[in-house]
C-alpha cells in the first residue's frame, strides 16, 4: 500500500505586516528592534552587531559614553589650556620686546629682573614678574616648549585658577631660594615655574608607580630630570636654585591635591563642601602668599 501523505505542515510565512512605528505613529514600517522588539521606521534605526535596535536600547548604558571622533583623534596640545596660552603669548611677547625695541627691554628689564638688592629693598613682585623675562631665542625657546608640554594637562584636570596659582607659587618660591642664597644676585626666567610643573608631573607619576602609566611616567620623567638638574655644573649662568625651588614646590603642591582633592574628583551636581577646585587652589594659594611673604620679609 502507498504510505501515507505527510501531514501537512504550517503555511509559508508571508511578509511581516506593516505596523506604525513606536516613535512616529504616522510611519508604517516592518521593522523591528532586534532588542526590545518594538517597531521601528528607517529614521529611528540604529545599526547594532547584530540586526538594529531602537534608540533606547542602541543608547549607552551604567558608565559607557559616547566617545567623538574628535576625542578618538587626540586634542590639539593647547586646546582647553586658556592659562597656558595666555602665559605663553604675554611671555613670547615681552621677549619679542627686545627684538624690536632693545631699549623699552631694558626698561622692562629693570623694573621686573630678579635683582637682589631690589627685592631686599621691598620690591617682593620681582620674584614672580622675572618669570616674563628671557635671555635669547635658546632661553625663551625651551622655556616655552615645557611650559606647553607639561602645562595643559595639568591646567584641563586641576583647573584654571588652581592651576595659574601654582604656576606662580612655584615661580615665587624659586625666586625665594634664589634670593635665599644669593641675595646680591639677578635673574630672569620661567625656569622655577617650568621646574614646578615639572615637578608636580613627577610627584604624580610617583604616586601612580604601582600602576603601568605611573611606571611610564617616571621612566620618561626621571632621565629629563636628572639631566636637567646637572645642567648647571655644565652652564654657571643657570639659576640653579630657582629650578630646585620650584621643583619642590610643584611636587609638594601635587602631593597635598592627591590628599584634599585628586585631579580625578570632579564636583558632583547637588555636592556640598568645599569644590574640588576651591580646595586645590587654596592649597596652591597659600604655597604663592607664603613665598611672597617670605620675599616681603626678606
Amino acid at each position: 500500500t502507498p504510505p501515507p501523505n505527510p501531514p501537512p505542515g504550517p503555511p509559508p510565512a508571508g511578509p511581516p505586516v506593516a505596523v506604525a512605528c513606536y516613535r512616529h505613529p504616522d510611519r508604517l514600517t516592518r521593522l523591528s528592534c532586534t532588542s526590545c522588539g518594538r517597531p521601528i521606521c528607517v529614521d529611528c534605526t540604529h545599526q547594532a552587531a547584530v540586526g538594529q535596535k531602537c534608540a533606547e536600547c542602541a543608547a549607552p548604558s551604567g558608565r559607557s559614553r559616547v566617545i567623538t571622533a574628535r576625542e578618538v583623534q587626540g586634542q590639539g596640545m593647547l586646546d582647553g589650556a586658556p592659562v597656558t596660552k595666555a602665559i605663553l603669548f604675554l611671555t613670547a611677547g615681552v621677549a619679542a620686546v627686545d627684538f624690536v625695541a632693545p631699549a623699552a627691554w631694558a626698561q622692562i628689564f629693570l623694573n621686573l629682573a630678579h635683582i637682589g638688592a631690589a627685592v631686599e629693598a621691598g620690591e617682593w613682585w620681582r620674584g614672580i614678574s622675572s618669570a616674563l623675562l628671557h635671555d635669547g631665542l635658546w632661553h625663551i625657546g625651551f622655556n616655552m616648549w615645557a611650559l606647553a608640554v607639561f602645562g595643559p594637562q595639568i591646567e584641563r584636570r586641576a583647573g584654571a585658577v588652581p592651576y595659574l596659582l601654582m604656576y606662580l607659587g612655584t615661580a615665587a618660591v624659586g625666586g625665594l631660594l634664589f634670593q635665599v642664597v644669593r641675595p646680591d644676585g639677578v635673574a630672569i626666567g620661567a625656569s622655577g615655574a617650568i621646574f614646578g610643573l615639572f615637578g608636580a608631573h613627577v610627584a604624580a607619576a610617583f604616586l601612580a608607580r604601582a600602576t603601568r602609566a605611573g611606571q611610564a611616567g617616571l621612566r620618561q620623567l626621571m632621565p629629563l630630570l636628572v639631566i636637567n638638574l646637572l645642567l648647571p655644573l655644565i652652564i654657571p649662568r643657570i639659576a640653579w636654585e630657582a629650578h630646585v625651588g620650584g621643583l619642590v614646590a610643584g611636587a609638594l603642591i601635587m602631593f597635598a591635591w592627591t590628599k584634599v582633592a585628586p585631579l580625578s574628583r570632579v564636583a558632583r551636581p547637588g555636592e556640598t563642601g568645599v569644590s574640588p577646585v576651591l580646595a586645590r587652589g587654596i592649597v596652591a594659594g597659600s604655597v604663592l602668599v607664603a613665598a611672597l611673604g617670605a620675599l616681603v620679609v626678606l
